[in-house]
């Protein structure tokens, strides 16, 4: 996957995620790039999600976008 591919996926994902979660601003959704435990204290604090089933959305989104993190591209 080259840089472009790569940014066009971070694209598509990121305006995924904002459509699911409209609260969330732009810099909330960055957090899911390196800092997930915090994008998951957003989702609990602006909706009321619970750790689990917050990961299990965003999860399904990525899947959904063809989009993978650092940790699952190693």
């Amino acid at each position: 996957m080259n840089k472009e591919q790569v940014q066009g996926s971070w694209n598509e994902f990121a305006g995924k995620v904002r459509q699911k979660w409209g609260k969330l601003t732009d810099n909330d959704v960055t957090l899911l790039k390196g800092h997930r435990q915090e994008f998951f204290g957003k989702l609990e604090k602006l909706y009321g999600t619970g750790k689990e089933k917050a990961e299990e959305e965003v999860k399904e989104l990525e899947k959904n976008c063809n989009y993978c993190t650092k940790d699952e591209a190693a």
